[in-house]
């Protein structure tokens, strides 16, 4: 496929383009090839932010060029690794708009043939049998005035052959033996100073089982699965630069389909947050947050139920760019891309968080009417619902003081004018108390003349407009005000445990909202007047008892350059 197309056409958005237009035009390493990346996570926990701008890479420049890319499973871990992850892994992908087709794959599938790579190794004299343990190999490792030591490095290859066939049929324990790559042992790079490439580990794997005690380093396999699967470009975050001579030369001394090329990018990083899998477990398994999918983790599928949508991630990951250099980005950037596509595209609704009963005293009391309030007013083509007025309605708290402020143009006693969103004009006459002094009913009076909010004489309105919702069909709800998890900008700075945000979630009962919400379905997005954007919980929320999420505020603090 690729010779129909002139890769130099299409526009460059970053290094990694330029590096496949290289390879892929005429002379190029892969000329007459069709581009084929990969994205390969390991199985031992959810994806997170950081991982939606790999996707984005690896997926997105197959896309660009008309190629494909493939999903693949490193589960050379068996230790870590669980099915509960691989699905979590295909559903987050497939939210985000990425597809693999039918090429999904597992490290382990290849098993067999990077044991025989490894065999084949051993025969060239390119790979031996060690016994040094961890400590030991790490004391002989050297410096860089100092090559590193191995007594075993000149074992004949026969010994190291039985030895390596023996580890495969279970005869040693754990840790006996290791199998190293022979390189270089002086060499300044300390990843080409003879690496382990298989270790001997007694642990079920999830898809093999019993099959393998041993098994092969990452090192070692990801290269080997890059080609078996003819992958053209080899797309991988920046701490693999130093291992990228490893990596061709496993491509060059095992007897492979393909020979790929490896390319690095920087990763990603988000300031208020810790996107390491180890720390996010830490989160999880010690019940500081609410498992994988709470919405305060950076996590795919917790920024999901959040109501962050799969537009706004990858817009964040295309603005941020393509770097060889590690940065760290605001989180208020990511909220600045969702805010943009929830202004487009979330329907409008009022909802009264802190609720206190308005009562328009010259209102008659059994009468009810309807206005036609627009869902969006960025698509009139989705028209207007219809919102039911009566006498009693509810507004927020802080809509009203006995005795205002400075400046203060909502409603108190003989204060101005306000506007009721959409229906009518309404002056405040009054309050009623509680035995404590609380105000449980707040009084007015309508101008009959006024209906919405535009009054007969023409006469300006000085106070302010006020969402509202009928208290007649108003439905009650939950709703959730998220914060940042941690309260300094680097967590990862010191014990991050020590950072968590004690008011990351506020949890508000007996809030009312639209009647039109209780048909809302999980996922979907509003934006609530006034209030911010939010989305139903797509876990606790139910008919009857609704929750929604506060996904962003309506105030972007964030200013793009």
């Amino acid at each position: 496929m690729s010779e129909k197309i002139n890769f130099e056409e299409i526009p460059s958005t970053s290094f990694i383009d330029d590096f496949v237009k290289e390879d892929m035009g005429p002379g190029g390493r892969t000329e007459g090839m069709r581009v084929h990346t990969r994205f390969p996570p390991e199985p031992n926990g959810y994806l997170h932010i950081g991982h939606a701008k790999a996707i984005y890479i690896d997926f997105g420049t197959a896309e660009r060029f008309g190629g494909i890319c493939n999903l693949r499973m490193d589960d050379t871990n068996p230790v870590k690794e669980d099915v509960e992850y691989v699905d979590a892994i295909k559903e987050d992908i497939h939210w985000l708009g990425y597809d693999w087709d039918d090429r999904f794959y597992y490290a382990s599938d290849y098993f067999e043939d990077m044991y025989k790579g490894a065999e084949e190794l051993i025969e060239k004299g390119l790979a031996y049998v060690c016994e040094l343990t961890p400590e030991q190999m790490k004391e002989m490792r050297g410096d860089l005035t100092h090559p590193a030591q191995s007594p075993y490095r000149d074992r004949p290859k026969e010994e190291s052959l039985d030895l390596f066939r023996r580890m495969r049929a279970g005869e040693f324990e754990n840790g006996r033996y290791t199998l190293r790559a022979k390189i270089d042992l002086a060499s300044g790079n300390f990843n080409m100073r003879d690496p382990v490439i298989y270790r001997i580990n007694h642990t079920s794997h999830h898809r093999t089982g019993d099959k393998w005690c041993i098994y092969p380093m990452y090192d070692y396999a990801h290269p080997f699965e890059d080609a078996m699967e003819c992958i053209t470009h080899s797309l991988c975050s920046l701490e693999f630069e130093d291992h990228r001579p490893f990596y061709d030369w496993v491509i060059q001394n095992v007897t492979l389909p393909s020979k790929p090329r490896q390319i690095e990018f920087a990763r990603l990083g988000i300031n208020n947050t810790v996107m390491s899998k180890r720390k996010l477990r830490t989160l999880v398994e010690e019940g500081y947050v609410d498992g994988w999918d709470d919405p305060r983790m950076p996590t795919i599928c917790g920024l999901r139920r959040r109501g962050y949508t799969p537009a706004s991630i990858r817009n964040f990951s295309e603005r941020n760019g393509v770097s060889k250099v590690n940065s760290t980005v605001e989180y208020a950037f990511l909220e600045y891309c969702l805010r943009e596509d929830l202004n487009q595209n979330a329907r409008r609704a009022m909802a009264v968080l802190d609720p206190v009963k308005l009562t328009i005293t010259n209102y008659p009391e059994d009468k009810t009417e309807l206005f036609d309030v627009e869902n969006n007013p960025n698509k009139p083509e989705e028209g207007a619902r219809p919102v039911s007025f009566s006498r009693t309605v509810y507004i927020e708290r802080e809509d009203f003081l006995e005795a205002p402020v400075p400046k203060y143009k909502r409603l108190y006693p003989e204060g101005p004018e306000c506007r009721l969103k959409g229906a009518y004009l309404i002056r405040c006459t009054g309050c009623k108390k509680d035995e404590a002094g609380n105000v449980v009913e707040v009084f007015a009076e309508y101008d009959p003349e006024s209906r919405g909010g535009n009054p007969a004489d023409g006469r300006k309105v000085k106070g302010a407009t006020i969402h509202w919702v009928n208290a007649a069909d108003a439905l009650d709800a939950e709703v959730r005000l998220y914060d940042n998890l941690f309260t300094v900008a680097n967590p990862d700075e010191g014990n991050f445990l020590d950072y968590l945000n004690p008011d990351s979630l506020k949890v508000l009962t007996g809030c009312k909202v639209e009647k039109c919400l209780g048909e809302a379905k999980p996922g979907e997005s509003y934006q609530f007047l006034r209030q911010g954007y939010f989305c139903v919980d797509n876990k606790d929320s139910r008919l009857g008892a609704l929750v929604f999420n506060r996904s962003v505020k309506l105030k972007d603090s964030f200013k793009p350059a």
